[in-house]
């Protein structure tokens, strides 16, 4: 899904894809177009997270450009950050969370090297949902552990996944 052409990360910058592209170490990465599955997921995480910005200090955003190094951007399809951190267009702090919501077009040498970015960011909470069995996935030590709860200790966040899934609408 990679150009072959090298684009300069100013480029990147100033252009608009749709949907929005991926920038890794000079080449344009297109992200699958999200199908009724992939949105309805998408949704449902963001209003999880919306029911519970004031109490958790958190801000939810929609395909976010998230910079993981200077030559990468990733854009997650969802963002949690930091209600208090700096605002910026493009996030350069690590976000409390990121979701990965599955699409059919996804390969897992692709997955594997996002969320390896995202742990290298310093991410604490890296997320997959799998669409087709509504399983929750986290990113630890370089493997997707299928879990069943979400815990942020240190900011008081603690729910069981299946609580997103009761705002499903399909």
């Amino acid at each position: 899904m990679a150009t072959s052409t090298r684009v300069p990360v100013e480029v990147y910058l100033k252009s608009s894809y749709e949907p929005d592209a991926e920038y890794v170490d000079g080449e344009i990465e297109e992200r699958p177009m999200g199908e009724r599955d992939h949105a309805a997921w998408q949704a449902a995480i963001q209003r999880w997270f919306f029911k519970h910005e004031e109490e958790w200090n958190i801000s939810v955003f929609p395909e976010l450009r998230v910079q993981t190094t200077p030559t990468r951007f990733r854009v997650p399809d969802v963002a949690i950050l930091d209600a208090s951190a700096p605002v910026e267009q493009i996030t350069t702090q690590a976000p409390v969370a990121v979701f990965e919501v599955l699409s059919p077009e996804d390969t897992v040498k692709r997955l594997k090297h996002k969320l390896e970015d995202y742990a290298a960011m310093g991410i604490p909470q890296i997320w997959v949902v799998d669409p087709e069995d509504g399983s929750f996935s986290r990113y630890e030590d370089k493997q997707l552990i299928r879990r069943e709860r979400f815990d942020e200790p240190g900011r008081g966040i603690s729910f069981a996944v299946s609580e997103i899934a009761k705002l499903l609408r399909k």
